[in-house]
């Protein structure tokens, strides 16, 4: 069962924990996010070229009896 704690205290220890975070700065935060897309992108890129491979491939095995 939930404590019974009233909002006023409630949000002084909400506040008290946020000053604990250790936020990131501007530029760890942009470095991050270019990381991200950079990843994003390379795995798009390798999952199209595997994509199209094996379809190659399968093509290749189904044309056989034709």
């Amino acid at each position: 069962m939930a404590s019974k704690t009233n909002p006023f205290t409630f949000l002084q220890q909400v506040r008290n924990e946020t000053a604990k975070v250790t936020w990131p700065s501007r530029r760890e935060t942009m470095i991050s996010t270019v990381m991200v897309f950079a990843m994003a992108f390379i795995a798009a890129a390798f999952f199209f070229g595997a994509d199209q491979l094996f379809g190659w491939l399968i093509g290749l095995i189904l044309n056989v009896g034709r």
